[in-house]
């Protein structure tokens, strides 16, 4: 049986205080799969994206990610030929360094992650800035390269950020809410457009997200964390064909979809707040 392109095995956090954000965690994701994970706030959500990346380590448990453990203090490899993984990551704030113009802010992954980097100095003006105009334009900036970032909208930034975590054709998309500050036409407008990207690129793509509408619209599966301590409660396939539609957004079964991960994700936190302290402190196994 093939191993999933992501696992997490038994996977335990407690951060240094003494909060335990993830209690006995398991998720497997298959390479080029969409998953969201959807829960309460303070669930671990981001938490498990943060071990995913690397920036975390767990307290116990195993994170692999293409074959070579996770670690934010460098963990070696399960199979030390095996190559790391490239991960683009975007995230709510769409940070862009001010004194460089889009394009150049778009480029930046190709300056840093191998085997980009080394051809950096001589492709930057040619292929590398090419292939940066071409995302651009893919989603509907095209032309606006050569602004600075105060010149643009909090949309079209958050269109250049997407553009920036696909630049180096990452095999692994983080995204943590990357939609959620903005109005619901533009959040829906970028739905679409991250919805092609992933059909043209095929990244594998875990997304956090407390919008259940977005989580139906975008992926494969959806994951419902508990609350705090965070456990993956249910693991829901998402069967809408592709390519989704805002119209389908509507229709009666995705309707049925959202309102059950609403119940599912109410109920969690109905749970959480019916249980002792002393219960939420302890390392514990939900059957």
């Amino acid at each position: 049986m093939t191993k999933p392109f992501i696992e997490l095995a038994d996977v335990t956090l407690r951060y240094g205080g003494g909060t335990l954000a993830l209690d006995h965690t398991d998720l497997g994701i298959e390479q080029g799969d969409f998953v969201a994970l959807v829960g309460p706030s303070g669930c671990g959500k981001s938490t498990i994206l943060k071990l995913v990346a690397g920036l975390l380590n767990p307290s116990s448990g195993g994170v692999i990610v293409g074959g070579r453990e996770a670690g934010a203090k460098g963990a070696g490899p399960a199979d030390p030929h095996t190559p790391r993984v490239r991960i683009g990551l975007a995230f709510q704030n769409p940070t862009m360094l001010p004194w460089l113009t889009i394009r150049e802010n778009v480029m930046i992954p190709l300056k840093i992650v191998q085997p980009f980097r080394s051809e950096y100095a001589r492709k930057k003006k040619g292929e590398f800035a090419d292939r940066a105009e071409a995302l651009l334009e893919q989603v509907g900036l095209k032309g606006f390269g050569d602004k600075r970032p105060w010149q643009l909208s909090g949309g079209m930034l958050q269109r250049a950020s997407l553009c920036r975590a696909l630049v180096h054709d990452p095999q692994l998309l983080l995204l943590d809410e990357p939609f959620g500050a903005l109005d619901q036409f533009t959040r829906e407008e970028l739905w679409a457009i991250m919805q092609d990207l992933w059909i043209a690129k095929r990244p594998t793509v875990l997304l956090v997200t407390h919008d259940l509408r977005e989580s139906a619209y975008l992926a494969n599966r959806i994951c419902v964390m508990s609350s705090r301590p965070g456990r993956i409660l249910e693991d829901r396939k998402v069967a809408f064909a592709r390519p989704r539609t805002l119209e389908g957004s509507y229709a009666p079964e995705f309707a049925t979809l959202v309102q059950e991960l609403r119940m599912r994700i109410a109920h969690a936190r109905t749970e959480t707040e019916t249980a002792s302290p002393k219960d939420e402190a302890l390392p514990r196994r939900v059957a």
